[in-house]
This record gives C-alpha cells, sequence and structure tokens, in this order.
C-alpha cells in the first residue's frame, strides 16, 4: 500500500512494549499510542513488524530511507540487537504506523507517598516526539 492509500485509512491503536531497547526514550511495561497510516519521516518511533518474523511486532527508531526501506534502530545501544544492523532495511510495507504518545503504568501492590503519586501522575503521559538528529545516532554506531 502506498502512504498516500494508507492516508485515507487513518486510525489508531494501542501496544505494549516489551524488552529495553528504545530505552530511554520508552521503558519494559510501557504502553504506546499508535498512529497508523500516517506519513513518516526519518527520527519518528514506529512500530513494524519484524522482518524475519512478521507475526511479532517491534518498536523502532527510523533513522533513514535506504534502498530496500527504512533503517531502524533502538535508542539503547547497548540493549538493542534486533534492528537493522541484523536485519537490514525494513520494507514500507511492514512499517505500521508512528507512535505518538506513551503511557507509563504504574506498578500495582506497592505503597507510595503522595510525593510519588504526584511525581508519576505528571509523568505518565508523554508524547513520543520525533528525533531530528538520527542522523548523529547512525554515526555513533
Amino acid at each position: 500500500m502506498t502512504n498516500q492509500g494508507r492516508e485515507r485509512n487513518m486510525s489508531f491503536g494501542m501496544a505494549e512494549v516489551g524488552g529495553l531497547s528504545m530505552v530511554p526514550t520508552l521503558l519494559h511495561g510501557d504502553q504506546v499510542l499508535v498512529h497508523y497510516g500516517v506519513q513518516l519521516r526519518p527520527g519518528d518511533v514506529a512500530v513494524l513488524r519484524h522482518p524475519l518474523q512478521q507475526d511479532l511486532l517491534v518498536v523502532k527508531r527510523l533513522v533513514e530511507r535506504r534502498d530496500g526501506g527504512w533503517w531502524v534502530l533502538g535508542d539503547s545501544s547497548v540493549e538493542s540487537a534486533q534492528d537493522s544492523r541484523e536485519y537490514g532495511a525494513v520494507p514500507d510495507e511492514l512499517v505500521l504506523g508512528r507512535v505518538r504518545a506513551r503511557y507509563r503504568p504504574i506498578t500495582p501492590g506497592r505503597q507510595r507517598s503522595v510525593g510519588v503519586m504526584m511525581a508519576w501522575l505528571a509523568s505518565s503521559v508523554r508524547p513520543v516526539l520525533t528525533d531530528r538528529d538520527v542522523s548523529r545516532r547512525l554515526r555513533a554506531r
């Protein structure tokens, strides 16, 4: 499907982050709001189908367009072993949507002070911003 066709079918959905490849932007257990069918650009955090295991959805940062699709990397160079360095460029049809926001759920069953609860409330929902300087990140790896 082309980008023009995708824009007509724009919708939103939720996904849960598993793993540490996107730390510090996203943590294990975060919930993300995914905007499907939008035009993507370098620096966006996106949900995509894993090129080698297409029933698995992954969250990665789009670094640049290359022949064959998007070059994607995790934000954590230590924890992100499965990205384009392993499987190459990701074809356009496997890149599903842009992550717009994250929700960090509170850990149930733990006692928390009023101050800690207020801090969590203030930071639990945040937009996930485009990193305009992804070329620097690519050169650093």
